[in-house]
């Protein structure tokens, strides 16, 4: 009696030990739109660095940076996500400026490591008068799906050359491909995207839809230029990326994409995000090597952080050691997040760009 019943208490225990190290193992990270970089990022991720140590990391497209925000914040399962770092600082300045909400979800999220700068693309018909990014004030505007980083960039990138918020009738929300669609017949002026070079987007467009487009360009003597410059840092889009479609160098604006979790202290997480940080640090040169170009932008590094900021301590931890063991070398907390929402009441547009409204 006693022998049968410590047999089912091993199985038990057996079984349950079983559904922990499955659970922990199943994770999601979100990233970007399908033919953007953000999602092979997530790929690159999932193949070298999860699937070493039995992670099953599931990588999910969404509009942007915004939602992945959100999604970080209270989707079930997600662990990870891409996301901008004008995005992550807007929430935070909307946070100390007293938004309520926007201090719930973006207080416990953490910082993993920063990654590469994405590009910005200011993308005109052929035909177009236009010429330099300075040129755009009150021309209709794609400045991508609410929701999505390209929009926070898009918007605050106008309001810092102009002084001004785009004025609601020239403010259009369409995904890139929607985007570049109507701009080819005329019902935008302007389409503006965010990608990390080369850009799947770009790099699938047939040479006759290509042909029918082309990039403006940063004029270093606007004064426009240098009132973006406060936020943003500059960039080239080169001909190499897009040997097919662009002719010469094109300077633009960029910003920084970053990976970030959540202040998780459930020892099952916390041991899983520890693996995780070991694997990236062991697979780091298979990333660089094997994925997208973008990774031989990656260091492995953790610098200083402005206030609001934080990095999250296990992996920051283990990545502290890695790059110590890479110097010495000679080389270069809750687990599930609450689901409360802020009470109704008007909204603006820097809310509404950061999915920060109720849905009515």
């Amino acid at each position: 009696m006693h022998k049968t019943f410590f047999i089912l208490f091993a199985l038990f225990g057996l079984a349950g030990l079983v559904a922990e190290a499955h659970a922990q193992a199943d994770y999601k990270i979100v990233t970007g739109p399908e033919r953007g970089t953000y999602i092979q990022i997530g790929q690159d991720l999932s193949k070298w660095v999860a699937d070493p140590i039995g992670m099953n990391l599931d990588v999910l497209a969404s509009k942007g940076s915004a939602e992945n925000v959100q999604r970080m914040r209270y989707e079930p399962g997600v662990k990870f996500a891409l996301v901008q770092s004008d995005v992550y600082q807007a929430y935070l300045d909307m946070a100390k400026a007293g938004n309520a909400e926007a201090g719930k979800i973006i207080q416990p999220l953490r910082l993993i490591m920063p990654l590469y700068n994405e590009e910005i693309y200011f993308v005109v018909r052929s035909d177009s008068p236009l010429n330099y990014i300075n040129e755009i004030k009150n021309k209709n505007i794609s400045v991508g799906l609410i929701g999505s980083g390209t929009a926070q960039s898009a918007t605050t990138i106008y309001r810092l050359m102009f002084n001004e918020p785009i004025p609601d009738q020239y403010a259009q929300h369409y995904s890139n491909e929607d985007a570049l669609a109507k701009l080819i017949v005329r019902k935008l002026d302007v389409a503006v995207i965010i990608a990390g070079q080369p850009a799947k987007l770009f790099q699938d467009l047939n040479p006759d839809l290509l042909s029918q487009i082309k990039l403006l360009k940063v004029d270093p003597a606007a004064p426009e230029t240098a009132r973006a410059e406060q936020t943003y840092f500059p960039a080239t889009i080169r001909t190499s990326s897009y040997p097919n479609w662009i002719k010469e160098d094109s300077p633009t604006f960029t910003v920084k994409a970053f990976l970030v979790t959540y202040d998780y202290n459930l020892r099952g997480t916390v041991g899983a995000m520890t693996h995780f940080a070991d694997s990236l640090c062991a697979h780091f040169d298979e990333l660089q090597a094997n994925g997208h170009p973008k990774w031989k932008q990656v260091k492995m590094e953790l610098p200083p952080l402005t206030r609001g900021w934080k990095y999250y301590p296990p992996i920051e931890k283990r990545l502290r050691a890695c790059i110590r063991k890479m110097a010495s070398n000679g080389s270069g907390d809750t687990d599930t997040p609450a689901t409360q929402r802020a009470p109704k009441r008007p909204c603006t547009d820097a809310e509404k760009v950061l999915m920060l409204c109720n849905n009515e």
